[in-house]
């Protein structure tokens, strides 16, 4: 890891810390981790608020009210409203996305849940979900939570993260291990 990517990192850690502490201390960890999935598809979603969060061109006082204004628009409960303030005040806008990261972990630690990071060449349905995490909960033991991404180069099949394991049943993976058992013949 880089320097500068461990720095980012450890900054991000101090406020999901303290995020995190207030809202389980308000009960406010559902309301929490809704306001996470809303600002990662904000951030997914929109240019303009990868920008913001991101260029040195924007004044604290600018990046500020344009994040509270958006905060606002969104709902976030008042933690996360006046920790983004915060942030923008000190210029550590740059790392929410590592915020939301480490403070959907910390809730999902505190909830007992493991996350399944779950690569398909197609969309799965929600019966192919449910159906996978209650394999996957069989399999480690604990509720599973799954983010899915699609990548059509997968051709078809899966490729499962469950923390250091990784299942790949992807049909580009068994085309490269024929591929690579084919150069060992010839």
């Amino acid at each position: 890891m880089s320097e500068s990517a461990s720095i980012s990192s450890g900054i991000a850690a101090r406020y999901a810390t303290a995020i995190f502490e207030i809202a389980k201390e308000e009960q406010q960890l559902d309301q929490l981790e809704a306001n996470l999935d809303d600002l990662a598809q904000a951030l997914e979603d929109s240019a303009d608020l990868r920008d913001l969060i991101s260029s040195p061109v924007y004044s604290r006082q600018a990046q500020q009210d344009a994040i509270t204004v958006i905060a606002d628009k969104m709902g976030l409960i008042p933690v996360v409203k006046n920790s983004l303030g915060l942030m923008a005040q000190k210029r550590r806008l740059f790392v929410v996305p590592q915020l939301v990261t480490q403070l959907r972990e910390m809730i999902a630690r505190h909830k007992g849940e493991v996350t399944a990071e779950v690569v398909s060449a197609t969309a799965l349905t929600d019966a192919q979900a449910a159906k996978l995490a209650e394999t996957l909960k069989a399999s480690v033991g604990r509720e599973i939570k799954i983010n899915t991404t699609v990548d059509e180069s997968l051709i078809g099949g899966l490729v499962v993260k469950v923390g250091s394991k990784m299942i790949d049943t992807s049909i580009a993976s068994k085309l490269d291990s024929l591929q690579n058992a084919m150069k060992e013949v010839g």
